[in-house]
């Protein structure tokens, strides 16, 4: 990953787990099986944070997807490629409920996410439901 600037992006621990939580999600829903059993197939890098995240999306999916839906113009959920559904509900989650985490990182990490593993198209997809959701859920910007 680089940044903005070409310069590589610093792959830390709290990324790696955002990584795997998105794997976790998107390989959950392939499989239709709970993603706590998958945490307990596997060891996770950083588990205490990939465990928050996949367990908060999991217990918040019906809000999660309807803020995603309400957001993604002309997408239904169903429509949109799985990796994306669990970057957005990832992004959402983090946006909605860890307000100690700035609006910036949620958004950049979840864009970079997109453009490594989903579509072409799927960075600037992401980044655009993600943006409308932060003005909603934190209208301060923070």
């Amino acid at each position: 990953m680089s940044g903005g600037n070409g310069t590589p992006r610093r792959h830390d621990a709290r990324t790696e787990a955002r990584e795997q939580a998105v794997m976790l999600l998107y390989e959950a829903e392939q499989r239709s099986v709970p993603v706590a059993v998958l945490l307990g197939e596997r060891s996770v890098v950083s588990e205490e944070l990939t465990s928050l995240l996949v367990d908060g999306v999991e217990a918040a999916m019906d809000s999660l997807n309807e803020a995603i839906s309400r957001h993604a113009k002309g997408w239904t959920i169903e429509r949109m490629p799985v990796l994306d559904r669990a970057i957005l509900r990832m992004g959402v989650f983090e946006l909605t409920s860890r307000a100690e985490v700035p609006t910036a990182v949620v958004i950049d990490e979840a864009v970079e996410l997109a453009k490594r593993f989903s579509t072409d198209d799927s960075g600037r997809f992401v980044n655009g439901v993600l943006a409308a959701v932060a003005r909603e859920a934190r209208p301060d910007g923070a």
